[in-house]
């Protein structure tokens, strides 16, 4: 979310999980929108690249009770090309 309210929201999400920091006691002192070159933060950083990929997970239907095993010798593919 890249307003201002999904901010807000994520930074109280992030100190809640990094510094155990409850809502009531965060006190917001301004709130901008920064332009790309003005970012510093390195996490933001690796963002800003328009070529990222993700992967693409597909749902692989379950296999029937009687062909089901407990233990696989190889990994699972949970993509398809």
């Amino acid at each position: 979310d890249v307003t201002i309210n999904g901010a807000v929201s994520q930074m109280y999400s992030e100190m809640a999980g990094r510094h155990r920091a409850q809502p009531g006691t965060i006190q917001i002192i301004n709130t901008a929108v920064l332009k790309a070159s003005e970012c510093k933060r390195d996490h933001v950083l690796e963002m800003h690249n328009s070529e990222l990929k993700y992967p693409v997970i597909r749902k692989i239907p379950l296999v029937s009770k009687k062909l089901r095993t407990t233990f696989k010798a190889r990994r699972p593919m949970t993509f398809v090309r």
